[in-house]
């Protein structure tokens, strides 16, 4: 079971983020997420959006800390990318 986390740098709702992915299964993912106090609405496709503030903890729990063109690579690699979603507002440019 691994687990790979990024840094915190991603900005969103006067927070920082990190993404937390597997590249075993979405099954491997969800409940590492759970064991660490992640809800599943943090989930955003293929991986889940991690607070700055429960990093630590999530490291601690297990994940490997890796940049995120590393963790990028780790998720396309096990066939679990999933395409960016496209917003209305990006349709047709």
């Amino acid at each position: 079971m691994t687990l790979y986390i990024d840094p915190p740098t991603w900005a969103g709702h006067d927070r920082l983020w990190s993404h937390l992915v597997s590249d075993v299964s979405y099954e491997e993912l969800h409940a590492f997420a759970e064991a660490i106090g992640s809800p599943r609405r943090a989930f955003d496709g293929d991986h889940y959006d991690v607070p700055s503030e429960r990093y630590a903890s999530a490291v601690a729990a297990g994940a490997v800390e890796v940049g995120s063109k590393e963790l990028l690579r780790r998720l396309t690699e096990a066939g679990l990318r999933k395409p960016k979603r496209r917003r209305p507002s990006d349709a047709g440019a």
